[in-house]
């Protein structure tokens, strides 16, 4: 991974000067490197082709990243940077990281846009365009739009539309760039100003410690819970429900500006910064993938949805 400014708060990375070429930035990533293909090969004494599927690989260090079929679509490292080129030069944008996770298996890259405003006071969001990709059939070539609130780093997907959040392109279909920046571009500003107005409504909403709490349990109870029964007195002794909830009390980024304390908007943070974090995680690695695509992801999205529902 490489980055540009403030050193990440998970601490990974090589930084990167101010104005450096995509090709500094991709030596500095340690992602000069592109994926191979070559026939699957088995031996049974001797050595024979099973040309219905390919072994992608490293071309660096040739190591295996997957097993895919021929129609597979490769996405290049490289050309997911190039993604980016004509947002910085023209637009305005700044790559702020990239990198590879799973030994290359995915790859990401997250820009700063020109798009930013405050909540409520001093409470800052700014916009980013968050892409990533994988060569191991795990995850289509993904754009989306991410939000970062300023005072804690916390993170939230801004849907482009009502139906979606991102733009999606599978490994059965060519990457085409300019395709996804042309459907991204025409909502972004707008999906943002959305976004935007949704947070705002959240500050408004007063929640009661009870309100909280069971809103909070509801977040955190698996679908099994829910079939089994279980009740929110079990959930409420788990240390992610208590994390939470000091976080609403007061122990949050951010928690002291106008509009957060005891309200939605303070609960979808301390919840969100909890997911981003607190949460239990293998290894800095899984807890950035978790917090766009996971597990994390999916609790802020529920966090953000289920609030939002309230405020309308």
């Amino acid at each position: 991974m490489a980055y540009c400014g403030a050193k990440p708060w998970h601490g990974l990375g090589q930084e990167v000067c101010e104005g450096a070429s995509l090709d500094e930035w991709m030596d500095q990533a340690r992602m000069n490197w592109r994926i191979l293909r070559a026939p699957v090969q088995y031996t049974n004494a001797n050595l024979h082709d099973f040309p219905e599927h390919h072994v992608l690989y490293r071309s660096d260090n040739d190591l295996p990243l997957s097993v895919v079929s021929p129609r597979y679509k490769i996405v290049q490292p490289k050309k997911m940077l190039e993604f980016y080129r004509s947002l910085v030069e023209r637009e305005g944008f700044a790559i702020e990281t990239i990198g590879s996770l799973k030994g290359g298996r995915r790859i990401w890259a997250l820009a700063r846009t020109h798009i930013e405003n405050d909540v409520l006071g001093s409470d800052r969001l700014k916009a980013y365009v968050l892409l990533i990709t994988s060569c191991d059939g795990s995850l289509a070539t993904t754009a989306k739009f991410t939000c970062v609130r300023v005072v804690c780093w916390n993170t939230q997907a801004i849907a482009l539309n009502e139906s979606g959040k991102q733009v999606k392109v599978r490994h059965n279909t060519a990457f085409n760039p300019d395709a996804v920046k042309g459907e991204m571009g025409l909502m972004g500003a707008k999906a943002f100003d959305a976004f935007l107005g949704k947070m705002r409504s959240l500050t408004r909403v007063k929640l009661t410690e009870p309100d909280a709490q069971g809103i909070v349990a509801c977040l955190l109870a698996s679908p099994m819970d829910e079939r089994k029964g279980v009740e929110h007195k079990g959930i409420e002794q788990t240390k992610g429900f208590q994390k939470i909830m000091a976080l609403f009390n007061g122990a949050a980024q951010g928690a002291h500006l106008p509009g957060v304390q005891g309200t939605a908007w303070g609960l979808l943070n301390a919840v969100t910064e909890y997911a981003d974090h607190h949460a239990r995680a293998r290894n800095p690695e899984n807890r950035l993938y978790s917090q766009w695509f996971g597990v994390n992801a999916n609790l802020k999205e529920a966090a953000q949805s289920l609030l939002c529902e309230m405020a309308d």
